[in-house]
């Protein structure tokens, strides 16, 4: 009777080729960990007044929704020659105001060449186009809060601090409850 062995043998060819399968996928994984990372090291800090709503994901729990001062924009602030149009990308140009936020006072449809100092650049998309002004998004309207604080922010205008990359990722950083005279 012939005994086989429980595991056969790799070849050397093959277990090369694997080795560096397993290592090309972990430093995928480790390389989009960093990217998060890199935002706030490297990223220029913006701050950005809401008006928060309180839902709730039942998978994920509390969340803050978020509506920022820069998601209604009037059109007159468009700098393209074409008519804006739902889903394309958008750059809004940012002034820090005397107040410590940030106010658009610009919106292209490509980055622009340059910038006034102090100024920076968010990328977003148009969500929606009326007459009088734009709806943008920005990938940043939902912040995840600890369990049974959402409601704490409900009804409180906040200032949230953004951190935006000189590659354009951005991200949240913070979150500050303002006075409730400093509403809109």
């Amino acid at each position: 009777m012939v005994m086989l062995p429980l595991f056969s043998p790799v070849p050397e060819r093959r277990r090369r080729w694997l080795l560096r399968l397993v290592a090309a996928q972990v430093l995928f994984v480790l390389l989009v960990a960093a990217a998060g990372y890199a935002v706030s090291h490297y990223g220029r800090t913006v701050a950005l007044r809401t008006s928060p709503v309180d839902p709730r994901d039942l998978l994920r729990g509390d969340y803050v929704s978020l509506n920022y001062d820069i998601s209604q924009v009037p059109r007159r602030l468009w700098r393209g020659e074409e008519e804006p149009r739902r889903r394309r990308p958008v750059y809004v140009q940012l002034q820090p105001t005397a107040a410590g936020y940030h106010r658009a006072v610009a919106v292209y449809p490509a980055a622009p060449a340059a910038l006034p100092a102090g100024h920076v650049v968010l990328r977003g998309w148009i969500g929606n186009v009326w007459r009088q002004g734009l709806q943008l998004r920005y990938g940043l309207e939902r912040y995840y809060v600890p369990e049974n604080t959402g409601l704490g922010l409900q009804r409180q205008p906040l200032l949230v601090r953004i951190s935006i990359a000189p590659w354009g990722q951005s991200r949240i950083t913070g979150l500050e409850k303002l006075p409730a005279d400093t509403a809109r």
